[in-house]
């Protein structure tokens, strides 16, 4: 039996988690029962990252040593998994764990007797939101994750020459392509790592919230050095446990055909787990490239009201009023909650999050497609054969019955094309593509059924011939026989989205056992038994009211955020829009910019002419970071005609920019020039693609065109212009 070891991001449990934290570990879960469906021996870690100053000052404003408050946060984590049906998944935490301290003091002892660690002095920025290094320098700059100013701090540390990997890296990118997904992510992962590598601190002194550093009481290890190491221990290492050890030799291998490692994680931590985490690995493993991870799955953030959702912004959504409020009208609330974030947008893309989208999902795919089709079906057995699924027809086997008719035999064949399509695009995490061809049988069965009108047929039993005949005859229970198998294929095919919903189906269709213990792969038609029982139909789906559905959503949403918020935190806010109801408007962030990036831009004022009383001080322009970066990809954005999606290396990392010039330049054009990024600016999303940075252009002529920035000298990437 082939391992498959899947693990989620290891969570900061600085405060609660919302729809946004939940999404990868939903998404691990499909995966996981995906997985173990078609025979996989599966192993799925989830858990906290529980060290750092960022925790450490989280605990201090309430009032809570670290310690006390990550284990009242880390209960948040494992009761939303067991509220969202999460299933069979280990937990790992990294505070109060001996078996951590081991394996990430193993780690460090093996990298320092093969040469990668040193000590030597620190001076420069670090941003606490994102426990990350941001520059060697003192001088002041933003994050380029979260955006908020990074701290000075100077001390003594200890170091990884990162710098000695970077060949070792780019062979392995080269090698083994698959090591980091979508295509486009490492892409960016490659050209960080060619623009060149510094080492880096491992250690911090003025922090006593951290595994100790051995032989040296003033330090303790830096937080992704302590984190990424939890992926390893979740599963035996450092355990002097025998059974844990035999467990984390069974699960930590990556051989091709055998056993695969899996990191799902969001784009913001890509650099730690496809740099920073195989250099480590490398470090403390030479020469064994079975212990590197297969591959690293970088997905898109959930943006809310256009903004990534954030628990420091404010403008989260938790899933327990989701589902609560949909389970209230009878709906499979987990199971919709599922179904819209797997088939909403192309999984590795950002994705929107909405109310509005998810109710009009759940009732067109879900209540009116799927639901409905069951519905139809059993209400037919039950009307024609009392509820029992129809005998062969007299003289003929049962795989007749479903190829000998055209149709029939076109259902039967269009199944088998839609569990491979299914099966292909499940194997390379590409759900939303796979749950349209779902669907798209779906849609058949129906047009099927619909064609046929078997509802419109009257049974009955000619006596001299022993067999039922029908207005058609012999339809109806061919009809009958290969709709209510293609309902039991459904269900088992749909499982690991829709367990809930898919259990329920299974034993409406008089079927035994749980439905998630079938075999995928080798689901047939013939499988259904005539002469089955089949149970009362009752609605799975039932179709949402709108404004109901709304009202309560916002009802429940609404109490859990009073429930929820500071006691000093009382102003109301309006779910669904984000901004303070008692007061004016809060000023958006994602007010107009220039044409180059917004592809229909808000009606400007007049332009003050350069000699205008339009002055601003040095200050005020120095708060803009402008950098060279250089464009490494360009492509069209479709059902854009304005816009190109830029990838722009600016030295530290690449970043995604729309800019609207596609009327101007060709994508081929753009690559290898160097442009100047606006760097500090926050997110925005335009047609649906994140925009981080806009690239600055001179509007020529009446009619502003665009012409980019750029410079006659050879100037470095990253080069901050002043």
């Amino acid at each position: 039996m082939k391992q498959f070891y899947l693990t989620t991001p290891i969570y900061y449990p600085n405060a609660r988690p919302h729809v946004g934290s939940a999404y990868t570990t939903i998404v691990c879960d499909v995966i996981a029962r995906y997985k173990r469906m078609c025979g996989y021996d599966v192993a799925f870690l989830t858990g906290t990252d529980e060290h750092g100053e960022k925790i450490q000052r989280a605990a201090d404003a309430e009032g809570k040593s670290p310690g006390e408050f990550v284990a009242s946060k880390r209960e948040l984590f494992k009761e939303l998994w067991r509220f969202l049906n999460i299933s069979e998944y280990k937990f790992v935490h990294t505070s109060g764990n001996p078996d951590h301290v081991r394996s990430v003091q193993w780690m460090l002892r093996e990298a320092a007797k093969n040469g990668y660690i040193e000590k030597k002095r620190y001076e420069g920025r670090y941003c606490v939101s994102d426990e990350r290094y941001i520059s060697d320098g003192a001088e002041p700059v933003n994050c380029d994750i979260c955006g908020r100013p990074a701290e000075l701090i100077s001390e003594q540390n200890y170091f990884f020459k990162l710098s000695a990997f970077q060949n070792r890296l780019l062979e392995l990118y080269e090698k083994h392509p698959e090591f980091v997904r979508p295509d486009f992510r490492l892409n960016e992962v490659k050209s960080f790592v060619k623009s060149g590598l510094r080492d880096i601190s491992v250690s911090r002194k003025r922090l006593k919230w951290g595994i100790p550093w051995p032989d040296d009481p003033e330090q303790v290890f830096y937080v992704w050095y302590d984190a990424l190491t939890s992926y390893m221990t979740g599963i035996g290492f450092g355990s002097d446990d025998a059974a844990r050890q035999a467990e984390f030799q069974k699960y930590w291998r990556n051989v091709p055909g055998e056993a695969e490692i899996v990191h799902m994680i969001g784009k913001d931590i890509l650099r730690f787990h496809a740099v920073y985490w195989p250099a480590f690995l490398m470090a403390a493993f030479p020469n064994q490239p079975e212990m590197l991870p297969t591959t690293v799955f970088a997905h898109g953030w959930i943006y809310y009201e256009q903004d990534k959702m954030s628990k420091s912004k404010g403008n989260v959504v938790y899933p327990e009023p989701i589902v609560k409020a949909l389970d209230s009208f009878g709906a499979p609330g987990n199971d919709a909650l599922r179904y819209y974030l797997l088939r909403e947008a192309p999984f590795g893309q950002d994705t929107s999050f909405s109310y509005d989208a998810l109710i009009q999902r759940y009732n067109s795919d879900l209540a009116n497609d799927l639901g409905n089709l069951a519905n139809r079906i059993l209400t037919m057995l039950k009307r024609h054969y009392d509820g029992s699924v129809p005998q062969a027809l007299p003289g003929t086997s049962v795989e007749e019955v479903i190829g000998g008719e055209p149709p029939e035999s076109k259902i039967v064949g269009l199944a088998m094309a839609t569990l491979k399509n299914y099966r292909s695009c499940f194997e390379s995490f590409d759900f939303s593509r796979g749950l349209e061809g779902a669907w798209g049988f779906v849609a058949h069965l129906n047009k099927y059924l619909n064609e046929e009108h078997p509802w419109t047929w009257t049974r009955e039993l000619d006596e001299s011939k022993a067999k039922y005949v029908t207005t058609g005859p012999n339809r109806l229970q061919a009809v009958l026989y290969t709709s209510t198998a293609a309902l039991r294929f459904l269900a088992v095919l749909l499982c690991p989205a829709l367990p809930r919903a898919c259990q329920e189906l299974w034993e409406q269709l008089g079927q035994q056992g749980a439905v998630k213990d079938q075999n995928l792969p080798s689901i047939r038609f013939e499988d259904l038994k005539p002469g089955t029982q089949v149970g009362k139909p009752e609605p799975i789906f039932p179709r949402l009211d709108k404004e109901a559905t709304l009202a309560k959503l916002h009802e429940l949403a609404e109490a859990d955020f009073e429930r929820d918020k500071p006691k000093e935190a009382k102003k109301s806010v309006a779910i669904e829009s984000g901004k303070p109801t008692d007061a004016a408007p809060a000023p958006s962030p994602h007010s107009p910019v220039p044409s180059h990036q917004s592809q229909a831009p808000s009606p400007q004022p007049p332009v003050p002419s350069p000699g205008a009383d339009n002055k601003i001080s040095i200050e005020d322009f120095a708060k803009v970071d402008m950098r060279v970066g250089e464009v490494v990809s360009a492509e069209a954005i479709p059902n854009a005609t304005k816009l190109l999606k830029l990838m722009v290396d600016i030295g530290t990392e690449v970043r995604q920019v729309v800019a609207g010039i596609a009327e101007y330049y060709k994508p081929e054009q753009l690559i290898g020039m160097k442009v100047v990024l606006v760097t500090n600016l926050q997110p925005r999303k335009l047609r649906g693609v994140e925009s981080n940075g806009m690239v600055v252009a001179a509007s020529v002529g009446a009619e502003g065109r665009p012409v980019l920035a750029t410079f006659k000298e050879d100037v470095p990437k990253g080069a901050k212009l002043k």
